[in-house]
């Protein structure tokens, strides 16, 4: 059996390597990459989609990074138990006509004992923005560990 450490039962600081590891994925806009993270039968909510396994989340993945361009996101740890992480997060992105977003939610994720996330429940909501109001300009891919997180930017 594949294992995605950190491993269950999790710490402070175990889950926030976790997330931080989601965080790094997420930014990579890698379907493929993201879904390996997750079991094979994972189970998700994300607003109205309901994806099932590792293919409908490569599936739902691409359409959203179709969709959301120039994606970058923070996330950060909410509360922690043995095998649970209660995650919020923040991404930034446009539009094919350039209109810009900032997209908040929250996330509650469950792991196996191998540390592949078995059930993602997500809630967001979008905020249109003015370009000008932006706060993530790192360039593409991982935030950078100097850049500030969602506390810091008072998000």
């Amino acid at each position: 059996m594949e294992a995605k450490p950190p491993l269950p039962p999790f710490t402070e600081e175990s889950a926030k390597q976790k997330i931080r590891m989601a965080e790094d994925a997420w930014n990579s806009r890698d379907p493929v990459r993201v879904s390996l993270v997750y079991t094979e039968d994972t189970v998700w909510r994300n607003r109205s989609e309901f994806p099932v396994g590792r293919a409908q989340v490569v599936e739902f993945l691409s359409r959203k990074w179709a969709k959301e361009l120039e994606y970058r996101l923070i996330k950060e740890l909410w509360a922690f138990t043995e095998n649970r992480i209660a995650v919020r997060f923040a991404y930034e992105w446009h539009d094919d006509s350039g209109h810009w977003y900032r997209s908040y939610g929250n996330e509650n994720w469950e792991f196996n004992p191998s540390g592949l996330m078995q059930r993602r429940f997500a809630s967001i909501n979008d905020m249109p923005i003015a370009s000008s109001d932006r706060k993530f300009f790192w360039e593409l891919g991982r935030r950078p560990e100097e850049h500030p997180g969602l506390t810091a930017l008072g998000l």
